[in-house]
């Protein structure tokens, strides 16, 4: 099975698609995670999005598709994966969609999961950064007070520039001039599955899995 996770910032992304990486037995393929690795790596591809990282700008989208294509290569993937964090913008999907045909790998859905903007900017407000280990915590979901220190390391938390409010709601905003699109390229192709966002992190997990064996069974 090939997926395609999409979501705004603080939706459960990244905790779906690792609950539903573990479900069907396929890797979750986060695009950070790839250039982090081509980069450890040393590969020709990890040395040129480096230097894009080394110099806090974005790595252009033609050598992200080939650092992508480069990690699909592997025979890990060769029974599907699901790919978090990419596409982000509607030339990303076409560029995509083309290194898919010309890898003969078949889409089998897109996921878009869904959340009131203000339910995200609650969500993302209350996570905490440990400044030692890096680990990411939500006060809620870890049941943490907001003076508590890190489960894994004892250090202090903080919260993170890009999880203050201002800085959420100009994220959302981008997200939905750059990524929306995304929703009717997917659409137009019937791949697009649409799941709501808020609840528990099981029940979510639950309609993803029925959505999706029900779009199979259409197929």
């Amino acid at each position: 099975m090939i997926l395609i996770l999409l979501g705004p910032p603080g939706v459960g992304k990244g905790t779906q698609a690792k609950l539903l990486a573990k479900k069907f037995h396929i890797p979750h393929l986060s695009t950070g995670d790839i250039l982090r690795a081509a980069v450890a790596a040393r590969s020709t591809l990890g040395k040129k999005a480096n230097e894009y990282l080394q110099h806090g700008t974005l790595v252009p989208d033609d050598v992200m598709i080939e650092v992508i294509a480069e990690e699909l290569s592997q025979p890990l993937y060769k029974k599907g994966f699901i790919l978090d964090g990419f596409p982000r913008t509607l030339a990303q999907a076409e560029a995509l969609e083309t290194l898919f045909q010309r890898l003969n790998v078949k889409l089998d859905a897109v996921l878009t999961l869904e959340a009131e903007e203000a339910e995200l900017i609650r969500r993302l407000s209350r996570r905490r950064m440990c400044r030692n280990c890096h680990s990411i915590f939500n006060l809620d979901l870890d049941k943490l007070s907001d003076t508590a220190v890190c489960p894994r390391c004892k250090s202090k938390l903080y919260l993170r520039e890009d999880d203050r409010e201002e800085t959420i709601r100009n994220r959302l905003k981008v997200y939905r001039r750059m990524t929306a699109p995304l929703r009717d390229f997917y659409a137009k192709r019937q791949l697009l599955i649409t799941i709501n966002g808020v609840g528990a992190v099981q029940k979510i997990l639950d309609d993803i899995v029925f959505h999706i064996t029900k779009y199979n069974e259409k197929e």
